[in-house]
């Protein structure tokens, strides 16, 4: 099955608004063997998306939309679709009272105009969405299967998952069936990587493998094309384990999971607490720490001390280090750790301090320059990294590292 995305919003188009849509759609069709040839972005206006939609019906089986769908004027997309198909739009009784109910159960005042919602392109089928006053529709004509869903993030992927997984399914033949597996590594760049796996990038067919680089890591997706769902599965396991002879030491985890899931994984299995202490980040450690569930068996608390009071009366940091050394340093970074293990009563205590940026950096403080300490039972260490790229950039690098560093740790 061959597919496209069609992505509609004029706020797309202007930047207004980051597209993740497309993004988390093509996620999942791979997840069930979907080839994706092409994601387009068009405007609301309804002669480009018919235009688009035509483009796409005859290179695609499965066309993929989102956007346009709500109550107003600007919200075209049922009417380009019905025009592309050459059909009429008819009125869904069913969702009328659907729309009704919405706003009745929420005690809202209903306007006229949200009536618009209940009409689809003739012979399409509604997606309820319960979550939200704009239905999807499914629609099937000459063997192309159109799927049209609303455009907030929330509602699109519930009504995804709930009904339109289902349907692909059971409509996708066995001799379809592409499976894909993603491998996550740390500790080593994509080149480096590229070098380790050389040959055996080099010797691919199927499965094949793809390196990634991302912000602060690197994964190797690995994709396999089989007559059926456990036959891929089985060739990419195979494959994987001929990754982990060459590579098993950088390897954190798969899929989905974030090195804050493999640290939570590990502190949990060894038993072990953990305390945190931070300063450029400004808590983003901690967050990227609490995110995963069941923190708080392993995470007993955080400081952001930000300020060099902050760090003398919450920390312990000495005024003396302070005052010699400077709050972006080696020794500062120590006592933040060493401080907030011993308040806090953990096994461990993990700090960071450094210069965010774009201002603050000196000849012998750059911006991006960063200490990271961990304070066990056997004592504290620190360690200096210099990172590149803006605040939001520099911030995640440091807490990517850190967490990099306590997986290693631990």
């Amino acid at each position: 099955m061959k597919a496209e995305i069609i992505v509609i919003g004029t706020e797309l188009l202007l930047g207004q608004i980051v597209d993740t849509n497309s993004q988390w759609i093509a996620q999942q069709l791979a997840h069930i063997g979907v080839d994706l040839y092409y994601k387009q972005t068009v405007g609301d206006n309804k002669d480009r998306v018919v235009d688009i939609l035509q483009r796409s019906l005859k290179r695609a089986n499965l066309v993929i939309m989102t956007g346009g769908l709500g109550p107003t004027q600007d919200d075209l997309t049922r009417e380009a679709i019905a025009d592309a198909l050459d059909v009429k739009l008819v009125k869904d009784e069913g969702l009328v009272i659907e729309i009704e109910d919405f706003f009745a159960d929420r005690g809202y005042q209903m306007t006229e105009n949200n009536f618009k919602q209940a009409y689809l392109p003739a012979g399409a089928e509604a997606i309820s969405n319960r979550h939200g006053t704009a239905p999807g529709f499914l629609v099937k004509q000459e063997g192309k299967i159109i799927v049209a869903l609303p455009g907030v993030p929330y509602e699109m992927k519930r009504m995804f998952k709930e009904e339109v997984i289902p349907y692909l399914q059971a409509n996708i033949s066995d001799d379809e069936i592409i499976k894909s597996k993603v491998m996550k590594l740390y500790g080593i760049g994509e080149s480096n990587l590229e070098e380790e796996i050389y040959d055996i990038l080099e010797e691919q067919t199927n499965p094949t493998i793809a390196p990634l680089a991302s912000q602060g890591e690197v994964k190797l997706r690995v994709t396999a094309k089989a007559d059926s769902v456990v036959e891929a599965e089985k060739m990419i396991a195979t494959k994987l384990a001929e990754l982990e002879e060459r590579i098993g030491d950088y390897v954190y985890g798969y899929g989905e999971e974030g090195l804050e899931e493999a640290v939570a994984k590990s502190l949990i299995e060894q038993g072990l607490t953990l305390a945190t202490a931070e300063s450029c980040t400004g808590g983003l450690l901690g967050t990227r720490l609490t995110d995963v569930s069941g923190s708080s068996t392993y995470f007993e608390r955080g400081v952001i001390s930000y300020s060099n009071q902050a760090k003398r009366e919450l920390l312990g940091v000495a005024e003396k280090t302070l005052k010699e050394y400077g709050a972006v340093s080696s020794q500062t970074a120590k006592e933040m750790a060493l401080g907030i293990k011993k308040r806090a009563g953990t096994d461990l205590g993990l700090a960071v301090t450094g210069i965010a940026g774009p201002t603050g950096g000196r000849p012998n403080k750059p911006v991006g320059l960063v200490y990271i300490a961990m304070a066990d039972r056997k004592g504290v260490s620190s360690y200096k990294y210099q990172f590149k790229g803006g605040r939001e950039r520099v911030k995640f690098l440091t807490t990517q590292q850190a967490l990099q560093l306590l997986l290693e740790k631990i």
